[in-house]
């Protein structure tokens, strides 16, 4: 079905006839950027090779560096649901679940709101940077001070050395944000359009792109070609991260594309 607009399973009756009138079909877009640990010539000039050898419409490509990721927090935005606890929204904004903080805590989630943040905050209270409240959020999952409130929703009462401990949420993503906000890296973007008729979302996720853990791709895929040529493609190592992402959202794309 297409993604960005209505396939014909995502309508009825007459739409279903307009539809299938109109001369041009909606098309699938996607926003694809090279992570920025696998950022070389080489890695990109494959990734813009093998969209443009399926079919795929290059209709934008170029370079987002660290600073404008981070100001205008672009990364926090693609796994919102996650950072939005973590750099987005104040403590206050967040639906707490009383119950599950007062019995890890020992106090009700009202009277330990004054003395909580969120995980960007927390590291401009505490005067720490992205790498040291990682290491004080796994302190917290080690001696126990961390409940989950929610799907990808933490909290843990953070202690740093001659510091009060204060209440932080979802620290955890602060150490992959600083995979694309620590000073001078980059992701390299591409814009992208096909056909539905010609290629499905699904296959594109997973034919084309590949499965987020590189070593799983099907032969062919850019991940699992990145995986199996690295050293040519001049990557650190055997990547068994993912070394790109995709999202249709066209929201994010803009925001992107016009920094």
């Amino acid at each position: 079905m297409n993604k960005i607009g209505l396939g014909l399973a995502g309508v009825g009756g007459a739409g279903a006839l307009w539809y299938l009138s109109q001369p041009s079909k909606p098309k699938n877009m996607a926003f694809v950027f090279v992570k920025p640990h696998a950022v070389t010539p080489a890695a990109n000039k494959l990734t813009k090779e093998g969209l443009i050898a399926q079919g795929m419409t290059i209709t934008g490509e170029g370079d987002l560096t660290s600073d404008v990721i981070d100001k205008k927090k672009l990364v926090d935005q693609h796994y919102y649901s996650i950072a939005s606890k973590a750099t987005i929204l104040k403590p206050a904004e967040l639906n707490v679940d009383n119950a599950k903080f007062e019995k890890q805590f020992g106090l009700p989630w009202k009277d330990a709101l004054p003395n909580a943040y969120n995980a960007l905050d927390a590291c401009e209270k505490l005067g720490i940077d992205a790498d040291e409240i990682s290491k004080l959020w796994g302190d917290c999952k080690k001696n126990n001070k961390l409940v989950k409130l929610g799907g990808g929703f933490y909290c843990g009462l953070v202690e740093a050395p001659g510091k009060a401990p204060i209440y932080v949420f979802n620290a955890f993503f602060m150490s992959m944000r600083n995979e694309y906000c620590k000073a001078g890296r980059s992701i390299h973007y591409y814009t992208v359009e096909w056909d539905e008729a010609k290629l499905s979302w699904a296959d594109f996720r997973g034919k084309v792109l590949g499965p987020t853990d590189p070593k799983d791709g099907p032969p062919g895929s850019l991940r699992r070609a990145m995986y199996d040529d690295w050293k040519a493609l001049g990557l650190p190592g055997s990547l068994t991260l993912g070394t790109m992402v995709c999202t249709l959202r066209p929201h994010h794309l803009k925001l992107c594309v016009s920094a």
